[in-house]
């Protein structure tokens, strides 16, 4: 019998090159699934220093592509002083908009200050612009102590029920149209058994499902319930994702082209429960609606529709044409070693960005080393992130892999791309430069 108290298998993530966490699945009005998900960014520091949301996006639930960063705490003019914690978001299609929900203290007192900022876009996956958060009809917000992870759910008749909580307080409310005004009151949700954060909800023949992650010491599980009501009473029916090896969970389900997934997150590459990774596996029903327990597996999903098409616009930059500073050498094969000398960097200069807007950097690089190497991405002289360089496991079957971050070019050949050693070793192989928009 399956040990509910203790990690059983540990998945392999699909979003490797940074660590996210809290996916929300959503399918867009295009026909693609968008995941949502918060930046563990590193190195970390606890989890206050969460930051700068990235959208991930996929047409065959095999290959995920990075659509880049949308929000971050520097664009939050109501937001606390000091930036950080921005923790588990959602979105939602509504009005012919996107809306983007997240969680966001206001004060310096983080934990006694929380709101639900709502970000607006007429795109799944840019321009997003902050709008304030969540109130009710006299303007007050409805956040507060431990007030976190905001679900967005839209009925079949497009009524939006917003559900947010932590520490054993679950609460759920109706929003007006306007998507962040409260109508009527804020209700607890009754018939929970354990609940500790992370609500979720969706619904399947007719039924509302509401999951959430619970309370056990330092390996929290997925619990869910149902209800004929989207605000409840719940009825309590059980766990179905078992401890991933990780301080924390949090999830969600969502229906992609007649199947059905269970979005989660473990720490399997950095083995720290502040530096996650998003997985996901398919999820099955049984004939009276339960839900079995998910197998968490180290295989891709089949896929469920064919692979993207190479882009004709990309363009390669052999890491051979690029300029080597400090300890940096060139193999024979053409490829840049010495990635384990921190502070050396290859620099790729003159990079096109063609008409500008956002592109998706594809790192080809080679580690067989056993171990986690990270680079320092640096474009234009902005520092975006620590980029993973990971194993052949953990990745594809093949010693060569792919790491990949989205973010803007400017026009034409004057971009400048820097990957600067940190830690671990690897071999950069290329970069290539790929405009999304």
């Amino acid at each position: 019998m399956t040990d509910l108290t203790r990690p059983g298998k540990i998945a392999k993530p699909v979003i490797t090159s940074i660590y996210t966490a809290d996916p929300s699945a959503v399918v867009g009005q295009d026909g693609r699934l968008y995941i949502y998900a918060s930046h563990d960014m590193d190195p970390a520091r606890g989890c206050d220093f969460m930051d700068r949301y990235h959208i991930f996006s996929t047409d065959d639930m095999v290959h995920f592509l990075d659509e880049g960063e949308i929000l971050r705490s520097d664009d939050v003019e109501w937001g606390r002083p000091e930036g950080g914690f921005m923790w588990a978001p959602d979105c939602a299609f509504k009005n012919g908009k996107y809306w983007f929900f997240y969680p966001h203290p206001t004060g310096s007192r983080w934990n006694d200050t929380w709101e639900f900022g709502v970000a607006v876009s007429d795109y799944p996956n840019k321009d997003f612009h902050d709008i304030g958060y969540v109130r009710d009809k006299a303007g007050r917000g409805v956040g507060g102590n431990c007030m976190i992870d905001p679900c967005i759910f839209l009925d079949d008749d497009g009524t939006p029920y917003l559900y947010f909580g932590g520490g054993a307080m679950p609460r759920g409310c109706v929003l007006e149209d306007d998507m962040i005004t409260v109508r009527g009151e804020v209700m607890p949700m009754e018939g929970l058994e354990d609940f500790h954060e992370a609500s979720w909800v969706f619904k399947r023949n007719g039924l509302y499902y509401m999951t959430y992650s619970d309370n056990l010491e330092r390996n929290n599980r997925l619990r869910y319930a149902v209800s004929e009501n989207p605000l409840g009473p719940w009825d309590y029916r059980g766990i179905y994702l078992a401890p991933t090896g990780c301080d924390t969970s949090h999830g969600s389900v969502v229906e992609f082209r007649g199947h059905w997934y269970a979005f989660y997150h473990n720490c399997v590459i950095s083995g720290r429960g502040n530096l996650r990774s998003v997985c996901v596996d398919e999820l099955f029903f049984e004939d009276d609606g339960s839900i079995r327990l998910v197998e968490q597996t180290d295989v891709p999903c089949p896929p469920v529709g064919p692979a993207p098409e190479p882009n004709p616009r990309a363009k390669t930059y052999p890491a051979s044409s690029g300029i080597r500073e400090g300890a940096l050498t060139l193999g024979e094969d053409g490829a840049v070693r010495g990635f384990e000398n921190a502070g050396s960097f290859l620099r790729f200069s003159k990079v096109d960005g063609l008409n500008g807007g956002r592109f998706l950097l594809r790192i080809r690089y080679r580690n067989d080393t056993g171990r986690l190497a990270r680079i320092r991405l640096i474009v234009n002289s902005t520092d975006w992130s620590l980029v993973n360089l990971v194993t052949p496991e953990l990745t594809t079957p093949t010693a060569d892999g792919d790491a990949t971050f989205t973010l803007p070019l400017k026009p034409g050949r004057t971009n400048t791309v820097d990957l600067v050693a940190f830690d671990g070793a690897a071999e950069i192989l290329a970069l290539t430069a790929e405009p999304l928009d």
